[in-house]
């Protein structure tokens, strides 16, 4: 290692102090001179000492007889001190809490590791650090408002996520590329994180923009899978509240505009000589829905009264969709083993009764030896069959209500694209 690059590192040591060090010093900014423990100098010299601390680790080599003595030993001196004067800061005070002592360990560990190990690492815990000093108040006000059935809702979907999904297999079980038992749980995962996004949504802004905005965001990941959970809370609220289906509806619909707009960026990406035939009446079609969504909304808006909230997600009917939309995958990939390339139609319908993306993908891979007019065909014929099956979904889980506005939408969306198709054809 070069003495350029260790400066970079020592630099990168003293600026995550440094950055840590603005956020306390700016806290206690008020504070009389010498009645605050640690500011912007000390945080920075925290960091800085980490880094040295490291380079003296480096200088050492692997000819020490105690490896990590140096950056050890320098971090029970820093501990020790910070906690003697954040005690007499404290009693003074009649104010205890360790956070300075923790934030100061953690300072010098990221000016340690910025020398010794991953910078990229050090960088990234530093910005983590600096951001969750500065969100207390934000954090602190969500946990005031917070109840029981989140918190727990969060504590399970962090469970399966960071817990449980790691230790799944990953390696398809059956015939025709099989069923990954990763991707199942994967699956339920964005599922419950779509209607706990959704739940939290709507309290915050509200059932009309809430569903609207948590619908859009639940499009970005998985449309159908929005569809289908806003589906399952329809059947829930109209029984108490019929005017939430028209805003859950507002969000599956919004979920599907925002879907095309991701399957023209996507198309974009990975087929652009296929794009311009597509732009048009994709565009077209998601601005139809993007409208609808908004007057949905806007109607509900108007509409006196809030929903009542119940769970952000329950985890056996999460379970049970994902198992459905796993299996219809499954069908979907057995039927294209049997159609094969002379299929490529059938078989893109077939797969978008799950998904779009997978299509997209798959055609943009046979580019360019596939002819130009049969790729746009078969991405067009997915994107209609997705559409067509999400308001199929609709009708088959969720209330009535719901699933005729879910209909409507597409059918004028659908048949915008179309007439749009065909004008372009004819020009």
């Amino acid at each position: 290692m070069d003495n350029v690059e260790l400066f970079e590192r020592l630099g990168l040591a003293i600026a995550i102090g440094a950055a840590v060090g603005v956020e306390r010093h700016w806290r206690e900014r008020d504070e009389p001179e010498g009645a605050r423990t640690a500011g912007i100098r000390t945080f920075t010299m925290i960091g800085m000492a980490g880094g040295v601390a490291g380079l003296l680790e480096r200088s050492l080599g692997a000819g020490a007889s105690y490896p990590g003595a140096v950056i050890v030993g320098f971090l029970v001196v820093i501990a020790i001190v910070m906690a003697i004067f954040e005690l007499r800061e404290a009693i003074a005070q009649q104010s205890y809490s360790v956070t300075s002592v923790i934030v100061a360990i953690l300072t010098y560990g990221l000016g340690a590791l910025a020398v010794t190990g991953d910078m990229v690492l050090a960088s990234a815990g530093g910005a983590a650090l600096a951001a969750l000093l500065a969100g207390r108040e934000f954090l602190h006000g969500a946990i005031r408002q917070m109840r029981w059935v989140e918190l727990r809702s969060a504590i399970i979907l962090l469970t399966m996520t960071f817990v449980l999904l790691p230790v799944i297999p990953s390696d398809p079980v059956g015939p025709y590329g099989g069923v990954v038992p990763r991707s199942l749980v994967l699956l339920a995962i964005t599922l419950a994180s779509i209607s706990f996004v959704g739940y939290i949504a709507v309290r915050t802004l509200g059932a009309s923009r809430g569903d609207l905005v948590g619908g859009a965001i639940g499009g970005l990941v998985s449309s159908t899978g929005t569809t289908v959970e806003f589906a399952r809370r329809s059947r829930e609220v109209a029984g108490h509240d019929g005017r939430g289906v028209t805003s859950l509806a507002a969000g599956a619909v919004a979920a599907g505009a925002v879907s095309l707009l991701r399957t023209v960026f996507l198309i974009g990406a990975l087929a652009s000589s296929v794009l311009p035939q597509l732009l048009v009446p994709l565009g077209l079609s998601t601005a139809v829905m993007s409208v609808y969504a908004f007057l949905l909304a806007r109607r509900q808006q108007g509409a006196s009264g809030e929903r009542s909230l119940g769970n952000p997600f329950e985890l056996t009917a999460v379970a049970k969709m994902a198992a459905l939309l796993t299996a219809v995958a499954f069908l979907a990939r057995a039927a294209t083993a049997h159609f094969g390339n002379a299929g490529l139609l059938a078989a893109s319908a077939i797969s978008a009764l799950a998904d779009v993306d997978a299509v997209a993908v798959t055609v943009a891979g046979m580019l360019p030896s596939l002819d130009m007019a049969l790729a746009a065909r078969a991405i067009g014929i997915a994107v209609v069959t997705n559409m067509v099956a999400k308001a199929a979904y609709a009708f088959a889980f969720g209330q009535r209500g719901f699933a005729v506005h879910v209909f409507l939408a597409t059918l004028l969306a659908v048949g915008a694209g179309l007439a749009a198709e065909r004008l372009q054809a004819a020009v």
